[in-house]
């Protein structure tokens, strides 16, 4: 018998990988990307108080239309850019959640470049 690996157990092991290299400052804030296969969210966390200062997603209430494709995660990228430079925030490091960047990962990115975010 055949065993399939467990994808997300891999990801969370990238995922791990890629923490233990950056983290987000009051400064430069780390912008945090979930992606599940009928949505996608993002998040501005300060690493060193433990905080999420921002955060955008296609389940939020003024979110219309389809979670799950390329549109909906430049919209995201987009409206998490917006409130960031509403609360001053406009730099960040960004950290892909151990996905591939790519997709709807790098659409995300882009609308947040779009929006203004610099990474």
């Amino acid at each position: 018998m055949v065993s399939r690996k467990d994808s997300n157990a891999a990801r969370l092991v990238r995922h791990k990988r890629v923490r233990s290299k950056i983290s987000g400052t009051p400064e430069t804030p780390r912008l945090c990307v979930y992606r599940s296969l009928a949505n996608i969210s993002a998040q501005i966390i300060d690493d060193v108080n433990g905080v999420t200062l921002v955060s955008a997603s296609t389940l939020g209430k003024s979110f219309e239309g389809n979670g799950g494709n390329k549109e909906a995660a430049k919209a995201v990228g987009k409206a998490i850019a917006e409130k960031a430079l509403a609360k001053g925030i406009k730099t960040v490091v960004f950290d892909r959640g151990g996905y591939v960047y790519h997709g709807r990962v790098k659409e995300l990115a882009d609308g947040a470049r779009e929006g203004g975010l610099e990474f």
